[in-house]
């Protein structure tokens, strides 16, 4: 293991002489005779452990007993080495078994998801990111990456080449979907079983260090996905070793992570110290905790606030910016409040209600979870409160749902908004992107909504340029019965939702192939245009203080419907930021109110839209077609006008 687990503050130092396999505090923890390795690990059943260590690749292997620890370290193993320093391959042997076993805490799993673990010392690496001390969230633009389709290659490398794209883009922070070591070549990464282990086919644990410490170079934070609210099927083996796992509730992966039943304190460690490893050893500036709901403990202190507390004193500790932000359906804003007024004291979590109602009043589509949502009375709640469902009816749950969130109290960058990601686009039947069904204009519309809006804004890579490729749902079980049931199980869920057309097989390669973007589209066309324009909006948040000004009550949003007399027809929107004021025009949209679609063309005739409060000294900062023209205010007192030719975005202060 890496280091001995404990209630998740710093890191405990390791008793006695020697290197941990994984030398997770960055530094020898202790050295003898030159290369010295403590191997540990928790084992609570067990009546006798033994290591198994191969000094090189295909050596011969020899087996160490491990001896049993006493006091508050009951149920945990260890044993000192000589010479199985870095590059040792090892694995564990309970009971005298036939069967080696990974580490739990693997550091680096260089023969995959089944194979045994290998030694790794943090301290090796070389590290040039000594000045960086991080980007906070507040102000921040995200920017969703999954490395295997990043690039052709697939790895951290080859993206390393594609961040001065990310710079001149804008955007702030990276975040890489889940990293940690998971069955077969490629995949999303939420199955991944060696929680501690950078996957080998991306470039294992130095390749994460080199695209980290590139990113830091070029002024980039980097976030990782993390999951544990559940692990893959395929090559876990956590519950050999105790009770990493309870059936005291039941989950769509089988039994729950234990994180509230007998044998729960190890358990908990160990997800905060991953968490804390991830932090310190990868010099990673924040995590993204998936599907927090999904999380079962009723302990009186929540794993997530235990998980929070230690990540600030680790911040401390290492003076820089660190931040944790959840994933939750529930619309519970207490994630994201301190835990002295009786919140789990997370970052930011991201609000799926924003997506639901910027996508729905784009597209017009209302199946599944979107049937809640598409007007624009729908949106200006999301864009001022955060959460559409804070308590009110939910027709899709059929029950009432969410919690209000105190807009005077929490700041509008503490959730995270976009309008695609892995989880939206990937989960479409054929992982189609909403570039495939809507026009430029439309795209430019949700584009500056989304960067302009109050809050954190994220995009998913490739949707800066309108991307032409689709993202599908990929996976490589070498089982064949997993595969299938992988693919049978994708094809009835979309089934169930009334999705039509066919569903790609996750399984195979061709999907995964797809899936890859193409780097030829940001240079021509369409892609090119779109591209520009989000470069003009991050451009422009960035240098307008109203436009990252963290206070909801300062956010106001008017509407008009296609019965409007002085819009002549027109569905738009204003978004009041300040001094700025951004207005959109939805023509090309559907409208639910009406249970109707506008004409499959979108209405080019000009419409002249009033934009009140605006002097005669405002200014046209930004524009998404030439033909937008802004008119002052007239004498007689009549307010100033925007006209819009057909959809479109003007940004005036």
């Amino acid at each position: 293991m890496a280091e001995p687990a404990h209630g998740g503050g710093p890191p405990r130092p390791t008793a006695g002489n020697g290197r941990c396999p994984g030398g997770s505090s960055g530094r020898p923890a202790g050295l003898r005779g030159g290369r010295v390795t403590r191997f540990e690990v928790w084992a609570p059943d067990a009546e006798r452990v033994q290591v198994e260590v191969r000094a090189s690749p295909g050596g011969r292997p020899a087996r160490h007993a491990l001896s049993p620890q006493r006091g508050r370290r009951r149920g945990w193993w260890a044993v000192d080495i000589d010479g199985a320093g870095h590059g040792t391959d090892y694995g564990f042997v309970l009971d005298d078994g036939d069967e080696v076993l990974p580490d739990p805490r693997s550091p680096w799993q260089p023969y995959g998801a089944h194979g045994i673990s290998r030694v790794y010392e943090h301290d090796r690496f070389p590290w040039n990111d000594h000045r960086w001390r991080g980007r906070p969230l507040p102000g921040s633009v995200l920017y969703e990456m999954h490395v295997g389709t990043f690039t052709p290659e697939g790895t951290f490398d080859a993206a390393i080449e594609r961040l001065d794209h990310l710079v001149s883009l804008g955007v702030d922070a990276v975040e890489l979907l889940p990293v940690a070591s998971f069955p077969g070549h490629h995949g999303w990464g939420y199955d991944g079983v060696h929680l501690w282990a950078p996957h080998e086919p991306y470039g294992g644990p130095d390749g994460l260090k080199r695209f980290v410490d590139a990113a830091h170079a070029r002024g980039l934070a980097v976030v990782l996905d993390v999951v544990y609210n559940h692990l893959g099927p395929s090559g876990n083996r956590l519950a050999s070793y105790g009770p990493y796992f309870t059936g005291a509730y039941t989950t769509p992966w089988g039994d729950a992570v234990n994180f509230d039943q007998p044998g729960s304190d190890e358990v908990r460690a160990f997800a905060i110290g991953n968490a804390l490893m991830w932090l310190r050893d990868y010099h990673l500036d924040g995590l993204r905790l998936d599907a927090v709901h999904a999380i079962n403990d009723h302990g009186a202190v929540h794993v997530l606030e235990e998980m929070a507390s230690a990540v600030r004193a680790l911040s401390a500790h290492l003076g820089r910016e660190l931040f944790l932000i959840a994933e939750s359906d529930m619309n519970d804003p207490r994630l994201i409040t301190s835990p002295e007024a009786g919140g789990y004291g997370l970052d930011g979590q991201w609000s799926d209600d924003f997506h639901h109602a910027l996508h729905a009043a784009l597209t017009g589509e209302r199946q599944g979870y979107y049937c809640d949502f598409g007007s624009l009375d729908t949106l200006a709640k999301a864009m001022t409160r955060a959460f559409v469902h804070d308590g009110t009816w939910s027709a899709y749950r059929g029950r009432p749902h969410g919690r209000p969130v105190d807009v005077h109290r929490t700041p509008a960058h503490r959730f995270v908004t976009f309008l695609q990601n892995h989880d939206q686009v990937g989960n479409r039947a054929s992982g189609d992107r909403v570039a495939a069904s809507l026009p430029p204009g439309l795209l430019k519309v949700g584009a500056a909504l989304l960067l302009l809006g109050p809050f954190t804004p994220m995009l998913f890579m490739g949707e800066e340029w309108a991307a032409g490729t689709p993202w599908c749902y990929f996976t490589d079980h070498a089982e064949p019965e997993l595969g299938r049931a992988v693919t049978e199980g994708r094809r009835r869920e979309f089934a169930r939702h009334g999705w039509a057309g066919d569903v790609p097989d996750p399984q195979a390669v061709d999907t995964y192939r797809r899936s890859v973007l193409d780097w030829a589209e940001p240079g021509r066309g369409v892609h090119r245009e779109l591209l520009e324009w989000h470069r003009a909006l991050i451009a422009l948040r960035r240098s307008r203080p109203e436009l990252n000004d963290p206070r909801l009550t300062e956010v106001a949003v008017d509407i008009g419907a296609r019965e409007s007399d002085v819009a002549g027809g027109a569905r738009w929107l204003l978004l009041r930021r300040g001094g700025v004021r951004v207005l959109a025009r939805f023509d090309a949209a559907f409208d639910a109110a009406f249970d109707a679609a506008f004409d499959a063309a979108p209405d080019e005739r000009p419409v002249r839209l009033p934009v009140p409060e605006i002097g005669p000294a405002a200014r046209l900062l930004l524009a998404s077609d030439p033909g937008v023209r802004l008119d002052p205010p007239r004498e007689n007192g009549a307010p100033a006008t925007v006209t819009l030719p057909g959809t479109a975005v003007a940004v005036i202060a």
